[in-house]
């Protein structure tokens, strides 16, 4: 089941005071940015963010899973508890590198 705009567009909603957010749809799925970082893949109306050292400590006992078959686990980001949106998405924009320019 692919995620839905609508679902997109609530999480761009509610963690938009972290920075420039947008999105893009990635065969049926989509890639939230913040400050055009890559930050949240949004699989299935879920959204996952990378398994980082960085955010280790701030997501013990988060649930996990793959957003795909093949992916590497991913924690699942419950983008309505600011307590850990609050500390979590400022790391993961402040270590993620901006996307290398696509070759022409």
């Amino acid at each position: 089941m692919a995620s839905t705009k609508d679902y997109v567009d609530y999480i761009c909603e509610h963690i938009s005071s972290y920075g420039i957010v947008s999105e893009k749809k990635m065969f049926g799925e989509y890639m939230v940015y913040i400050n055009g970082k890559p930050i949240i893949l949004v699989c299935n109306n879920t959204p996952y963010i990378k398994m980082k050292e960085e955010i280790k400590e701030c997501m013990e006992g988060v649930e996990t899973d793959t957003p795909y078959n093949g992916a590497k686990p991913h924690y699942i980001l419950d983008v309505e508890d600011k307590d850990i949106t609050s500390k979590v998405l400022p790391i993961l924009e402040q270590i993620t590198p901006l996307p290398k320019p696509k070759k022409k």
